[in-house]
C-alpha cells in the first residue's frame, strides 16, 4: 500500500515563504555564518520553533536554495553563449547574466560561498556554480585567440580571473544596503567594458 503524502497547507506554504524571505534578508545583511535561526524567525515575525517545521538547520535551508540557485545560474550563464552576438554584445550578455543572478539571488550566493569555506558539500555546490561560466568564458577566449586577440594568454586562467572579478564586484556593490542604491545599468556597463577589454585586446582580428 502506498503511503499517503501530506501536502503543505496554504498557511504552511505562506509561513515557509515568510521564513525564506526573512532568511534571505538577514543573510544578505549579515552573512550565513553570523546568522542565527533566532535572527531569521525574528525577521519573519514567527516563533523559533516554526523554523523547524520546514528545515532541520540553516544549512539544510541553504542546501535547498543551492540546488535551485545552481540550476538558475547555469541558465543565466548560457545567455552569453547564444549564437549571433558580436563581441561587445557577448561581453554585455555575460556581464548582465552575472549581475542579474547576484541581484536576484544575493542571499543564496553569499550563503553557499561562505559555507563552502567550512563544508565539503557546499564547496562542491560552489564549484558547480562557477564551473559553467568558467567553461563558457574559456571557450570565448579560445575563439578570440583564433582571431588574433589576447595572444599568449592562458584561456582558463583568464576565465577564472574574470569570474572571480565578477563575483567580488557584484558582492561589493549589492551586499549590505548596496542593493537599494546600486545602478544596474552602470554596473553592467562597467563589468561589460572590463570583460570586453580583457578578452578582445592586443592585435587586430584576422579576416
Amino acid at each position: 500500500m502506498t503511503a499517503r503524502v501530506e501536502l503543505p497547507t496554504v498557511r504552511g506554504r505562506q509561513t515557509q515563504a515568510a521564513i525564506d524571505a526573512a532568511a534571505r534578508t538577514v543573510v544578505a545583511r549579515k552573512g550565513i555564518l553570523a546568522t542565527t535561526i533566532a535572527d531569521i524567525t525574528a525577521e519573519a515575525g514567527r516563533s523559533t520553533a516554526s523554523f523547524y517545521n520546514y528545515y532541520d538547520s540553516k544549512e539544510a535551508m541553504v542546501r535547498e536554495w543551492a540546488v535551485r540557485f545552481r540550476d538558475e545560474a547555469r541558465e543565466r550563464a548560457r545567455a552569453a553563449a547564444e549564437p549571433g552576438l558580436d563581441d561587445a554584445a557577448r561581453a554585455h550578455a555575460a556581464a548582465a547574466a552575472h549581475w542579474h543572478t547576484y541581484r536576484h539571488r544575493l542571499a543564496e550566493i553569499i550563503a553557499v560561498s561562505q559555507l563552502a569555506m567550512v563544508s565539503d558539500d557546499f564547496a562542491q555546490y560552489w564549484s558547480e556554480i562557477c564551473e559553467l561560466p568558467i567553461t563558457l568564458i574559456t571557450n570565448m577566449v579560445e575563439k578570440a585567440q583564433q582571431r588574433g586577440f589576447c595572444a599568449g594568454d592562458d584561456p582558463q586562467l583568464i576565465a577564472v580571473a574574470l569570474v572571480s572579478m565578477l563575483h567580488q564586484f557584484c558582492y561589493a556593490q549589492l551586499s549590505g544596503t548596496g542593493a537599494q542604491t546600486a545602478d544596474d545599468d552602470k554596473c553592467i556597463t562597467t563589468l561589460a567594458a572590463i570583460f570586453h577589454r580583457t578578452i578582445y585586446h592586443e592585435g587586430t582580428p584576422r579576416p
